[in-house]
């Protein structure tokens, strides 16, 4: 798994980014990709900002039940008039689209790990379980 600062800058960067020659860059970029409605900010991986993209969030709706409440929440940064940066929440059952809801429950676990590639997630939780179609 790849750090998207190291991406963009092309190189591994050792300690914060925000020290990092191209940081306004980086942060430009960053800002960027998180107000895209395709991407999901949230704190998926070790309670940091994790990006992902809309190919996935039929496979992350299926596995939530391996995942706490706190890392499926939406993350959304607001910039205060005194320039102070406040994070907005959005809880996971009020952020998925209806589509993309209906489309889990089509796929099965071990599709929607495939989808993950090489990175399986932890089960932090036992799982839920699955609506039944009627």
């Amino acid at each position: 798994m790849s750090r998207l600062t190291e991406a963009i800058v092309g190189e591994p960067i050792q300690g914060s980014w925000w020290a990092h020659p191209q940081s306004h860059r980086i942060y430009a970029i960053l800002e960027a990709v998180c107000d895209c409605e395709d991407v999901l900010v949230c704190r998926l991986i070790d309670d940091k900002i994790t990006l992902v993209h809309r190919r996935l969030w039929v496979a992350l709706v299926r596995l939530a039940g391996r995942f706490t409440p706190r890392q499926l929440a939406r993350v959304r940064q607001e910039h205060t008039a005194t320039g102070r940066h406040v994070n907005q929440e959005t809880a996971f059952a009020q952020w998925v689209p209806a589509e993309v809801a209906a489309q889990a429950l089509s796929i099965s676990e071990p599709q929607a790990l495939a989808l993950f590639g090489g990175w399986t997630p932890p089960v932090a939780r036992a799982p839920q379980p699955r609506p039944h179609a009627e």
